[in-house]
């Protein structure tokens, strides 16, 4: 039986519910983290749980927890269900409220933990690699929804996948008001061309905790990854492509918009951080059971 926790307690999956009057469910009005456990240890806890309440603060969301309670919940979650191998999903809603749009009519948020057992996102996509589509939803302005709120309105992002779904991509390539790169629908774009990694700034774009990783790897290689602006020609002319995210880990992309990336296999840049990046998270992170 799956236990969620649910503002303080441990229930039941099919008890784990929130009032129809959440603002959470209205309107979208709240914050998540997507986290991963391996092997009994949960990767990059501290950095995880930091964004979530970064995320709470832009949008003045006042989570009734520390960040190390926050913590010590989401282990405790683990060890209720007995999972060692797990993705975690902490959610932060406004919380109970009227019709109308105020957020002080909301006087106490939802925290929720889920925890759930989870393997490789792309199963054997991680061997071939995936094939990616540009799309024409753009992604949220800076000024207007910063993407850097980890937001539970994520209607930006699926519309983004709607659309690769439809032209037959695995990820979507989302491009900013500019016609820059950003995104995927879920995860960090990045791109290699002559032995240099190059990924967007994370103005257009979510400052991924995987994405900081594999750039921490790839320094500690001697090949550090450049910040810089990049646009759909950077893509279809590179030599690898890969992308970063919590759920997909560190996924090839071999195709874009119909464009041969490199050889048309994961390249050995690639490969190598695919490798090292599975080390450390399989060697580091807090343990569940102490």
């Amino acid at each position: 039986m799956k236990l969620i926790y649910l503002n303080g307690k441990f229930v039941p999956e099919e008890q784990a519910t929130v009032s129809v009057f959440d603002h959470g469910f209205l309107y979208g009005d709240g914050v998540f983290e997507g986290i991963r456990a391996y092997d009994g240890r949960v990767f990059r806890l501290e950095d995880h749980v930091q964004r979530l309440f970064d995320s709470a603060k832009a949008i003045m969301l006042n989570i009734p927890l520390t960040e190390e309670e926050m913590c010590q919940a989401i282990l405790e979650t683990l060890r209720k269900n007995n999972l060692r191998n797990a993705y975690i999903r902490p959610i932060v809603s406004r919380g109970y409220g009227d019709l109308g749009l105020d957020p002080n009519k909301c006087p106490k948020p939802s925290v929720i933990i889920i925890a759930v057992e989870w393997g490789a996102m792309y199963g054997d996509l991680y061997e071939v690699g995936l094939t990616a589509v540009s799309v024409s939803v753009r992604r949220n302005s800076p000024d207007s929804l910063p993407p850097n709120i980890k937001s539970l309105n994520y209607l930006n992002n699926i519309l983004a996948k709607i659309e690769a779904n439809i032209k037959g991509g695995n990820e979507a390539i989302i491009l900013d008001s500019r016609g820059l790169v950003s995104e995927g629908s879920g995860d960090n774009i990045f791109v290699i061309k002559d032995g240099q990694i190059s990924t967007p700034h994370t103005i257009n774009n979510l400052k991924g905790i995987t994405r900081a990783a594999v750039m921490d790897l790839a320094e500690i290689r001697g090949n550090p990854i450049q910040e810089k602006e990049l646009g759909l020609f950077d893509l279809y002319t590179a030599d690898e492509v890969f992308v970063t995210g919590t759920a997909a880990e560190v996924a090839p992309v071999t195709k874009v918009d119909g464009r041969v990336i490199g050889t048309g296999k994961p390249g050995p840049i690639t490969k190598e951080l695919m490798a090292a990046f599975k080390e450390l998270a399989m060697t580091t992170g807090t343990a569940i059971f102490e």
